[in-house]
């Protein structure tokens, strides 16, 4: 049975293909303090892409000192919903998309779970895009070609580590996210040195304010593209920590680790983007690429190493995370199997983006706000239920679907698709032409419409994390308080 292979305790190294799956982490075999959460949140947040978030941002028409406040509220605030959430890893040493299974039921979270898988294999092949992007703008640049062989050529190398890296597991990621944060964390602050000059504080700060509601949206759409993306995954590392590690710890270094790269690279992504109308147009096609052109000509490679390691950085979390969360809707094959699989589908998608799709800016923005509606819809189910709990979870019970955590547990089912159904009605996204049929309640609710006033606010996706929190944290803690009184 997939979901609980037996793992001798030191069999997995880093070198080795891991063999956990969806099974509990033995006690031998959790190891680490809450401070060794630092690495691999850092690593998979310290990329250059956070640079670009500064001309998305200011996108959406509000200033510069209007952006920053949005940015700190919305990166830190998304972070702590994963530092909460991973405190269910410590608890029940089980990927995050197992530890769901107490809310919904064994088989009735396979939907969270399809939804997790959707965002977590979107997210990888969206970083795989941009590296083999920038990769072939910057040769592109160097004269080293740039064409469509460059591409191919970057995908490979790029493609290959991501995959090996999700196969190989958790002991590799640990130690590959520690030399990712330390090499991109200097690479970036050498990057910020070298352009700095590029800054011009007049034109930033004579940027005008926008309206309420665009901040707002602004601030929506920084949550999904930060720690909304990761909420799905924040058990899957904190679940080899020992039960005894502080929550406390648990939830801080979480919640640090993954806020710092991006609140420091937003605020100088919007000095860059504020400074330059060129620079904020040319980041909408090539978010990664474009932020090359201001460099000297001898750092490009390095812009290359740093921008693809941090890239390589999150998509590598991401398809570790992708791969158990196939493997918890019920593709019955290991896990390093999953992580294959899902590494196959990434890279169809970044074939069809790179040679055949269109602008990359306005079907980022789609995907972040449309499947940030279910999970921000999840997230609040998860965290209120985390909240109801006083006791670790009954981790064999996780898999039965006869024990206390039942089969299907209908509520929590019905409050994703309810509040994703009204969430997709509070959200516009007017540049993926795909998605114009949204934001179908903004008329009759009274909000202007899809070209109103709060047609870019995306309350949808506030709604869906508030209102699921609530009902959830209302109606299901009866739920929890009778899943804690079996012997």
């Amino acid at each position: 049975m997939t979901d609980q292979v037996q793992v001798e305790p030191g069999e997995v190294r880093a070198l080795q293909v891991e063999l956990n799956g969806l099974n509990v982490i033995d006690d031998a075999d959790r190891k680490g303090r809450p401070s060794h959460l630092f690495w691999p949140w850092f690593g998979a947040n310290v990329s250059v892409l956070g640079l670009s978030y500064g001309a998305f941002a200011l996108g959406f028409g509000i200033s510069f000192w209007q952006a920053v406040i949005a940015g700190l509220a919305g990166i830190v605030f998304s972070f702590l919903l994963c530092g909460l959430i991973a405190l269910a890893g410590k608890r029940g040493s089980a990927p995050t998309m197992v530890l769901s299974r107490a809310a919904f039921g064994v088989r009735g979270n396979k939907l969270p779970s399809l939804i997790s898988w959707l965002l977590t294999v979107g997210w990888e092949t969206v970083l795989t895009i941009l590296a083999t992007l920038a990769t072939a703008t910057v040769f592109e640049r160097l004269g080293w070609g740039g064409g469509g062989i460059t591409k191919v050529i970057a995908l490979v190398v790029v493609g290959t580590l991501i995959v090996a890296c999700g196969v190989l597991g958790f002991d590799l990621i640990m130690r590959m996210q520690t030399v990712i944060t330390i090499v991109t964390g200097v690479l970036t602050v050498v990057y910020i040195v070298l352009v700095a000059d590029q800054v011009s504080w007049s034109k930033v700060s004579d940027l005008p304010n926008g309206s309420t509601q665009a901040v707002i949206g602004a601030l929506v759409f920084l949550m999904t593209g930060f720690g909304l993306g990761w909420v799905n995954a924040a058990a899957d590392y904190s679940r080899y920590l020992p039960r005894s590690s502080s929550s406390t710890g648990v939830v801080g270094w979480t919640t640090f680790g993954s806020s710092l790269a991006p609140i420091v690279l937003l605020v100088f992504g919007l000095l860059l983007a504020g400074s330059s109308t060129d620079l904020s147009a040319a980041i909408a096609a090539d978010p990664i690429g474009a932020l090359a052109k201001a460099l000297p000509t001898w750092f490009l490679v390095p812009f290359v190493i740093v921008a693809v390691l941090g890239l390589v950085g999150g998509a590598v979390l991401d398809i570790y995370s992708s791969g158990l969360a196939l493997l918890s809707v019920g593709l019955p094959v290991p896990r390093y199997v999953a992580a294959f699989v899902d590494g196959v589908i990434m890279i169809a998608g970044t074939v069809y983006v790179v040679f055949f799709g269109d602008e990359f800016l306005g079907q980022f923005t789609g995907f972040l706000i449309t499947l940030g509606v279910p999970v921000a819809a999840w997230c609040g189910i998860m965290l209120a239920d985390i909240a109801s709990r006083r006791r670790d979870y009954a981790e064999a019970e996780l898999f039965d679907r006869t024990g206390r955590y039942g089969d299907i547990r209908w509520l929590p089912i019905a409050i994703i698709v309810v509040t994703t159904a009204i969430g997709w009605g509070l959200v516009t996204n007017a540049s993926a032409h795909w998605l114009t049929w949204q934001g179908y309640l903004l008329g009759p609710l009274g909000l202007g419409g899809k070209q109103g006033t709060w047609a870019f606010a995306n309350l949808g996706v506030l709604f869906a994390l508030v209102v699921a929190f609530v009902v959830q944290l209302l109606a299901g803690r009866r739920t929890v308080q009778e899943q804690e009184a079996v012997a």
